[in-house]
């Protein structure tokens, strides 16, 4: 996937008066994957400026912009994700300005190829235990699959989960039927750790080899340290068992639970 694939040419929209200094001189392109109902826009070709990202939304969207913000600030000084270069929030709308992370995402790299999967797979095996190694005692955010569940059921009964956006094993079911179907993996004892929230290959960056950065870190929190495990090892389904196998023992989970990987799935259909 290039980024022509993911991003579209677009004006510049309407921002607030104080940001307008910082926005000036770039081209405008509007990121086509993963808004969640809110608006992602790359500035660019700004001469002698580096790319910047801005993200923009009303109501709940502008909330979880606002939620993301906070995140980005605290985990700067443990891992790399984008700085904030300014922030605006109004009663109902949320703008935020961020530098763009240098390289290609993690799923750009393995479809493009074969050769440098196992390698890509190490870098996010490392990174992710890099992740969980910070000292939950630090993290003023929870995560944990209690907390979820509380908006999980919030977001059923307001209407806002697509049971078509379901993945595969789960095509033709209620979102009861998901939701009926975590109740029965309860109760679960986690291993709380510091999580993303949202691990998945196009929210990893990678350059030379390494990760360099995460985005889109807007759920960051105390959590079992499967949420991140579950929806890693589920997006390399796509590239084959032997990838999962080894995300596994590059992590140090050789005996992976997989109830808890099937609890963390499912509850990640209702996000």
């Amino acid at each position: 996937m290039s980024d022509t694939d993911r991003e579209d040419a677009e004006a510049a929209p309407p921002v607030p008066l104080s940001m307008s200094a910082e926005v000036e001189g770039y081209a405008w392109v509007r990121d086509t994957i993963g808004e969640s109902g809110g608006a992602v826009y790359r500035l660019r070709d700004k001469a002698g400026a580096p790319d910047l990202f801005l993200k923009h939304g009303w109501d709940a969207v502008a909330d979880a912009i606002t939620e993301e913000m906070v995140r980005l600030r605290w985990l700067a000084a443990y891992v790399p994700v984008p700085a904030v270069v300014q922030f605006v929030r109004t009663a109902n709308e949320a703008w935020l300005l961020m530098t763009a992370i240098p390289g290609k995402t993690a799923y750009q790299i393995l479809s493009s190829s074969v050769a440098a999967r196992p390698a890509v797979v190490d870098a996010l095996s490392a990174f992710l235990r890099r992740l969980h190694a910070i000292p939950t005692s630090a993290c003023p955010f929870s995560s944990d699959h209690a907390h979820r569940l509380a908006i999980a059921r919030w977001r059923i009964d307001a209407g806002l989960v697509d049971a078509d956006d379901f993945d595969e094993e789960r095509q033709g079911w209620t979102v009861e039927q998901v939701w009926n179907g975590l109740q029965e993996l309860l109760p679960l004892e986690a291993e709380p750790v510091v999580t993303h929230g949202d691990f998945s290959l196009d929210n990893l960056l990678i350059h030379n080899g390494a990760v360099v950065g995460c985005i889109d870190v807007g759920r960051a929190g105390i959590a079992d340290r499967y949420q991140d495990l579950a929806i890693l090892w589920n997006c390399l389904h796509e590239f084959g068992p032997s990838l999962q196998g080894r995300l596994f023992q590059q992590y140090g989970a050789t005996d992976p639970d997989r109830r808890k990987l099937q609890f963390h799935l499912m509850l990640d259909e209702l996000f």
